[in-house]
């Protein structure tokens, strides 16, 4: 499986109107196009897999309540901004996505990183298809790296209140104790030379890439880039 030179679909191929992120209908749009995917997984109150990025479901859903205080039951009730478009299960993408593309799965930070990590693993145990795995959290890219035989990255991204904080989430010891397959960089830091260095002996991603002259700029500086908002065409 090679993991370089890949334009990924970030949270499917959205416009958040009418087709929501890391909804069914952008997955669909993007297996449409053959385009590799990256979606977000996390545990609601009752430990389902479900995929949606943020840790409260107001921006999306317009309710005030964290995935994981409330039941997968309950989550069911609501509906992605104004359309029909339900939160989906980690188990009803891959019943979609069938293989047909890549999955960059970002598993999110949780204090139960071990189940979230093993029922991750166990939900690809039958998947027939090309996936890499990646999170912020060291403690689930070093857990990974020992239980799962696919690519496991580790995300940078900077902290601007903490120089200090910003740099130690990208130091050569971090990276040494997760020890990934790849690092997943914001490009606001990914031109620093301590993030290049890297590229001479891991392929290094960058997130996110929102137009052609940005795909073309960062090409000097990545391998693989996690786009919206690009014309994909077939």
């Amino acid at each position: 499986m090679t993991i370089t030179n890949l334009k990924i679909a970030h949270r499917g191929i959205f416009n958040n109107k009418n087709i929501p992120e890391n909804s069914i209908l952008s997955f669909q749009k993007a297996i449409n196009f053959n385009i590799p995917i990256e979606l977000d997984v996390q545990f609601t109150k009752d430990h389902q897999l479900v995929v949606f990025h943020d840790i409260n479901l107001k921006r999306m859903c317009g309710v005030d309540q964290y995935v994981s205080d409330i039941s997968y039951q309950e989550l069911k009730k609501y509906f992605l901004l104004s359309t029909k478009e339900k939160i989906p299960t980690l188990e009803e993408v891959l019943n979609l996505v069938q293989g047909k593309v890549l999955l960059d799965i970002e598993l999110k930070k949780d204090i139960n990183y071990k189940e979230l990590c093993d029922k991750v693993l166990d939900s690809l145990k039958h998947y027939q298809g090309e996936v890499v795995l990646k999170s912020f959290q060291p403690s689930i890219v070093k857990y990974l790296k020992k239980k799962a035989k696919k690519s496991v990255g580790l995300l940078i991204t900077d902290y601007p209140p903490s120089k200090f904080y910003s740099y130690l989430l990208s130091s050569f010891f971090l990276i040494e104790y997760c020890h990934p397959d790849f690092l997943a960089c914001n490009k606001k830091i990914i031109k620093k030379k301590r993030i290049q260095k890297y590229r001479k002996k891991i392929p290094i991603f960058v997130w996110t890439i929102t137009n052609k002259e940005e795909l073309k700029e960062y090409k000097k500086y990545a391998d693989t880039f996690l786009c919206n908002n690009l014309p994909y065409e077939k």
